[in-house]
């Protein structure tokens, strides 16, 4: 991805790269407490605002100059974690 921009891009607006799916902040929440072995609750404080109920990164400019997305949200959260635990075993409490 980093080299496809590299290639194709000479903008200096910024580029948003994202899996293109749209998600609930209530299911980013519980899919990363799936993936991290979290089993608490998650409590919402109804007399705040709702504020984002849902996030959809624009791609559009990334998307216009050919690429597309490979990994899906929840499946790069979860590389993402399984290679935080790699390179922080041992160095972080258990």
């Amino acid at each position: 991805m980093c080299l496809h921009l590299l290639r194709f891009y000479n903008g200096i607006e910024p580029v948003n790269i994202g899996s293109g799916e749209e998600i609930s902040i209530k299911e980013l929440a519980l899919t990363v407490a799936r993936i991290v072995g979290y089993e608490g609750r998650f409590e919402h404080d109804l007399s705040k605002p709702d504020g984002t109920p849902r996030k959809l990164l624009d791609t559009s400019r990334i998307e216009a100059l050919g690429w597309q997305p490979r990994i899906r949200l929840e499946d790069g959260l979860r590389d993402v974690y399984r290679n935080w635990l790699e390179e922080t075993a041992g160095s972080v409490a258990a």
